[in-house]
């Protein structure tokens, strides 16, 4: 996490939301992520949605795991509550956190080793159960924390820091998602902010669990050929007598097209992937279609972006537990402790 706070000068002319905040008040600390990673472009896409959303900073509830991906929060809304738990642990916490007070907005980060590879039961579970929360995954098929392995979501082919080829089939968590049940499954790149924005609003505002899967390139260990995500040691570039965990600054990709059209996007090491925005008469409301249009596009080679599929009928958490409407957070003692004697009474009625 960072501790270094931007400078807070706010320009006279900047806009107000209906709170009369401006955007600069939704932001947090400095970045220590690598010049040019798509994890910060994230960033000020969140910093963004919340702003016009106009959504108090205290209202909001930031929750992680471990990882790149992990350190985003400290990255918006410093006024917010937040919690970095452990290793693909943040589901959990979301749940109990969401448990005692349901009137916060929900918002959790994580990456495609987090929430695919350790955290995949619990993220599962936060799925069936419909948590009302964003859960945003910044994905770039490397755990980029400790030196580039591969993900559950690397391609077959991709090749490592050292030469390696993976040759495990890659796990797609839209279609995961779509397969086990969710009502919210969106895809976009971290550069394509025009998107993004929008997807990640109808996320915050949806009530139950909204994914939002971003592809988010690693400038770090991202330099081979032919991968969708691109990941090479950098360090083979340096002279030996100068040795330094040092990375080049890049610039962060940024991508603009129509819907319906494909766009092939060249990465910091001249690969590059091919992004396809969802058809305008896409129908994200059937479950069948959903997983047909996505393996069909992925067998093309192409990386389907957009809503691609929504259920407004499920029930979340709460409705389907019966919570009672205050939050349980500010419940008073006596109410959710009410004694030995309702504690036998209720055993009772299992006996």
């Amino acid at each position: 996490m960072s501790y270094i706070s931007k400078p807070k000068v706010t320009h006279p002319g900047l806009p107000r939301n209906e709170l009369g905040m401006t955007i600069r008040e939704y932001e947090g600390g400095m970045s220590t992520l690598c010049a040019g990673c798509g994890h910060d472009s994230v960033t000020r896409a969140l910093v963004q949605a919340a702003f016009e959303l106009s959504i108090p900073p205290h209202r909001m509830a930031k929750l992680s795991g471990i990882g790149c991906s992990s350190k985003t929060p400290a990255y918006f809304l410093r006024q917010s509550h937040g919690f970095n738990s452990v290793h693909g642990r943040m589901p959990s916490v979301a749940t109990g956190a969401n448990a005692a007070n349901r009137d916060l907005f929900f918002v959790g980060v994580s990456g495609d080793g987090d929430s695919l590879s350790i955290g995949l039961g619990q993220f599962a579970h936060a799925v069936r159960r419909n948590l009302n929360m964003l859960y945003v995954i910044e994905n770039n098929g490397v755990y980029g924390l400790t030196k580039g392995q591969f993900s559950a979501s690397a391609d077959i082919g991709s090749t490592a820091k050292k030469g390696e080829e993976n040759l495990q089939p890659p796990m797609d968590p839209c279609q995961l998602v779509i397969s086990l049940g969710g009502s919210f499954v969106a895809r976009s790149f971290s550069g394509d902010k025009e998107q993004l924005v929008p997807l990640l609003k109808a996320g915050l505002m949806h009530d139950g669990f909204a994914v939002v899967d971003v592809i988010s390139p690693c400038v770090t260990f991202n330099d081979h050929e032919g991968s969708t995500k691109s990941y090479q040691y950098t360090r083979d570039h340096y002279h030996p007598a100068i040795f330094a965990d040092y990375i080049p600054p890049s610039e962060e990709i940024r991508a603009q097209y129509d819907e319906g059209d494909a766009m092939p996007v060249t990465l910091h090491d001249g690969s590059q992937i091919v992004l396809r925005k969802a058809d305008p008469d896409y129908d994200p409301g059937d479950v069948a279609s959903a997983i047909e249009y996505l393996q069909r596009h992925r067998d093309a080679g192409e990386i389907v972006t957009g809503l691609l599929y929504i259920d407004e009928q499920k029930p979340e958490m709460h409705a389907l537990n019966k919570s009672v409407a205050e939050p349980m957070s500010s419940l008073p003692f006596q109410r959710l402790c009410p004694g030995s004697g309702a504690l036998k009474s209720l055993q009772d009625r299992f006996r």
